[in-house]
């Protein structure tokens, strides 16, 4: 009988199961290696969209710019952008600020990627975010910060600004991710409560 006969057996000798058992061993190893590295990107990629999610969640809770003008309690007003390292960097560091301070302040965030904003945009020169507007009680800026400040920076200007004092860090300027406005007019729908006089000509 030939080797290559239909009624052949094939023996497995010892030398091909040490062959199959390598390659075995090798892709088994490099399945393990492959899940590994799905587990360390996924980690990492959950982990850096958190701090841009949580920006959007804390400016759906924040205060309206025009009830945080006309309550009578002094306004932290930020300028930020979804994609603004700095600002992203900040992010937990102001929740918790914003719940310590909850009571007696506003806490106002305007995205700078929406063109509703660019009036206070202009107004207020903004060309680095974060851009920190302090508004005492009346709504009139007192002080501005640009850029990641530390906690402790930030609550000593607030401490003061809700005593009415001056800001002990009304000028300090921080990491800034930079930010060009558009220069175009702003456009009005309907919808925006801004626009109810632009009609008049």
């Amino acid at each position: 009988m030939s080797p290559n006969s239909p009624n052949s057996t094939t023996v497995a000798t010892p030398q091909k199961l040490e062959t199959n058992s390598a390659a075995t061993r090798i892709r088994n190893l490099l399945i393990v290696l492959a899940a590994i590295a799905l587990s360390v990107s996924i980690f990492f990629g959950l982990r850096t969209q958190t701090p841009s999610s949580s920006l959007t969640a804390m400016a759906k809770a924040s205060a309206p710019l025009e009830t945080a003008l006309a309550n009578g309690k002094p306004t932290l007003m930020e300028f930020y952008a979804n994609w603004c390292g700095s600002c992203q960097a900040m992010a937990n560091d102001l929740s918790e600020i914003k719940q310590k301070y909850a009571e007696p302040l506003n806490f106002v965030m305007l995205n700078v990627d929406n063109d509703k904003w660019l009036p206070e945009i202009t107004k207020y020169r903004v060309d680095g975010i974060p851009h920190f507007v302090y508004l005492n009680n009346k709504g009139s800026a007192v002080a501005e910060t640009i850029g990641e400040a530390p906690r402790t920076i930030m609550e000593a200007n607030l401490e003061a600004l809700i005593a009415g004092k001056e800001l002990p860090h009304a000028q300090a300027t921080g990491q800034v991710s930079n930010f060009t406005p558009a220069t175009g007019p702003v456009k009005t729908s309907s919808s925006d409560p801004r626009a109810h006089g632009s009609q008049v000509q």
